[in-house]
């Protein structure tokens, strides 16, 4: 069977997931877009030989589609998500979940009510081969014990656009979640240190800035935050253990000696360095839901990253370190 998805949002991030799903991807296709810019859903709908629909509502509604793919702004989230529930649709949900855990909560409930796990948020790093390999290495045990992880998320520049708030829960939450996954447990304490200000960025940003987690275990993980950094989209980590560390290798296969230099390429964007990842994470979706399957990340996982997000912006305006405050993961999540 060929799943027949509704995109709403055909933004930057979304129409990759089209050029993804339409070239290297088995057995899903785009049929319906929708967007707050009418005239670009009405655009990527001619362009791919779908329909566009003036709300996301009609979209969500509509009998010629099976599931639904959310790339639209954060805050916009939980109103379409609620109706994908609503609808029984399978819906793949872009991070953040929502912008905060008030409203991730509100999803997993209406989630639970009906009795099926139908939300899947993109974090897509789960799927990326060297964070796998990393995973699987510590899972081993053959490093005994893991002690702390160093971690740092550059992005070349942000828009103006980008508020105060986003470097914790639209571009730290990444590693938010990666981290929860690859050490096995929920954080307990947020702490944010903020260093020298780059004159790069726009005047109403902290940037860089480092975000320190600690795990249930007191695993203390540090996350360098730096979104104008000039050079390239740069990704890090090191995972320090008892018996040895293993850390993401560099971002390309080769690397090249000419001309009195060495060096290897700094990829652009996510979309450049996580491609296979994404190719990963959304093929397993609508394999997923071919099969009347869930598969990924679900909402409790939306949630809980939301609330280490929510602990971060509020440690980013206080001095000294927040709480994460959360529930018990439900048993409906486990």
């Amino acid at each position: 069977m060929t799943v027949r998805i509704g995109m709403i949002g055909p933004g930057g991030m979304g129409q990759a997931h089209i050029e993804r799903i339409h070239t290297v991807i088995a057995g899903g296709r785009v049929v319906a877009v929708s967007d707050v810019d009418p005239a670009r859903a009405a655009e990527v709908a001619e362009r791919i030989g779908g329909v566009s629909h003036l709300t996301s509502a009609e979209l969500i509604a509509s009998p010629d589609v099976d599931a639904v793919m959310i790339c639209s702004f954060g805050p916009a989230h939980e109103v379409d998500v609620l109706a994908c529930i609503a609808a029984g649709k399978p819906v793949f949900c872009e991070k953040p979940l929502t912008p905060t855990a008030e409203a991730a909560l509100r999803i997993m409930e209406a989630e639970q009510a009906v009795g099926r796990r139908l939300v899947t948020v993109g974090f897509m790093r789960r799927f990326d081969a060297s964070y796998r390999e990393m995973k699987d290495l510590l899972d081993s045990g053959e490093l005994g014990e893991t002690l702390m992880v160093h971690c740092a998320h550059r992005n070349p520049t942000v828009p103006e656009m980008y508020t105060w708030d986003m470097a914790i829960n639209d571009t730290a939450i990444h590693e938010v979640d990666t981290m929860r996954w690859l050490l096995g447990e929920e954080f307990v304490s947020v702490r944010v240190d903020t260093p020298k200000k780059t004159s790069l960025r726009f005047p109403h940003l902290q940037d860089p800035l480092v975000l320190i987690l600690t795990s249930t275990s007191g695993v203390r993980v540090d996350d360098e935050i730096f979104v104008n950094c000039q050079f390239g989209y740069d990704i890090r980590c090191e995972a320090v253990a008892e018996r040895g560390a293993v850390s993401l290798s560099d971002q390309e296969l080769t690397s090249v000696r000419r001309e009195h230099t060495a060096g290897n390429k700094i990829t652009r964007d996510h979309n450049d360095r996580f491609r296979g990842a994404f190719v990963t994470e959304v093929q397993e979706w609508i394999s997923g839901v071919a099969r009347g399957e869930h598969t990924g990340s679900t909402s409790w996982d939306g949630y809980a990253a939301a609330c280490v997000c929510d602990a971060g912006v509020k440690a980013l305006t206080e001095l000294g370190e927040v709480a994460v405050e959360m529930i018990e993961r439900p048993a409906f999540y486990a």
